[in-house]
């Protein structure tokens, strides 16, 4: 994809939403803090960079990132805010030698482009959905605007009500939801549920709506997750053994690596299989 190319506007397809570190600064490792938990060995604030971080931008123990205590970096994607950021926005002038000022306005920005860019990542997928035809100018509509803000200047970045347009984005997707989920036989509604440790073990989940529901170390082996829509929700260490997702949609990279598969896992064409995930 070129990033800020007029002609390229629009015309997204996933592959191209997804991070490319070698074209990065390390931006996640350094703009965005953590604190020493389950996910990460210890504590950084934002704007340091991580130990781990060598001079040439990539992670010193990139394969061995869950053996090190740093699984939650596996569990992160930047939708290609990252690449962006780095290369276009700032054009390819670096936080370590751009001085004080264009480091803090570079990690000030890469937060606000990587919700735009994880919006487009979403708008692009719902633009694939047949069912959600009747919206799908809409959608093409927003996400022209969606590019045309991720392209903008730092300064008009920082100025950006970016909670504004998710919502804008949001009540959008919510009518693609309604329309696909309609055609897999609309399922029961957990939105936001608290599912954590829930044994659902072979349940219909059909068409269901899942979305921000906490599923947290439950038991999906073997349910079936056929149309329903997954955007936000926390799939951490869930079991998903032999599920059949499916023609599920608004599932991310990072929701899937975050969780635990098999072998006889479905997928739907949008993602792939886990590395880590049992053969």
């Amino acid at each position: 994809m070129e990033q800020g190319s007029a002609d390229a506007v629009g015309r997204y397809e996933l592959r191209d939403l997804r991070a490319d570190c070698g074209s990065c600064f390390g931006l996640c490792c350094v703009a965005l803090p953590f604190a020493a938990s389950a996910d990460f060995a210890v504590d950084k604030p934002a704007g340091r960079a991580c130990g781990n971080l060598g001079d040439d931008f990539r992670c010193g123990i990139h394969t061995r990132l869950r053996a090190e205590g740093f699984g939650g970096c596996t569990v992160y994607d930047c939708f290609g805010a990252g690449q962006r950021v780095s290369q276009a926005t700032f054009e390819g002038v670096s936080w370590r030698t751009g001085g004080p000022e264009h480091a803090r306005r570079m990690f000030d920005v890469f937060p606000v482009v990587r919700q735009l860019h994880e919006l487009l990542r979403y708008v692009t997928e719902a633009l694939t959905l047949p069912a959600a035809r009747p919206v799908h100018a809409d959608l093409r509509r927003v996400r022209v605007e969606t590019e045309r803000l991720a392209a903008g200047t730092p300064e008009e970045l920082g100025e950006l009500d970016v909670a504004a347009h998710r919502q804008r984005v949001n009540e959008l997707l919510l009518r693609v939801s309604a329309l696909v989920r309609a055609g897999a036989g609309r399922g029961r509604n957990r939105r936001g549920a608290d599912l954590m440790g829930a044994r659902l073990r072979g349940a219909d989940l059909r068409g269901a709506d899942l979305r921000g529901a906490y599923l947290i170390a439950a038991d999906l082996t073997g349910a079936d997750l056929r149309g329903a829509d997954l955007i936000g929700a926390d799939l951490r260490d869930t079991d998903l053994g032999d599920a059949d997702l499916t023609g599920a949609f608004f599932l991310t990279q990072p929701q899937l690596e975050a969780a635990r598969g098999s072998a006889g896992t479905r997928l739907p064409a949008s993602v792939t299989r886990p590395a880590h995930w049992t053969a």
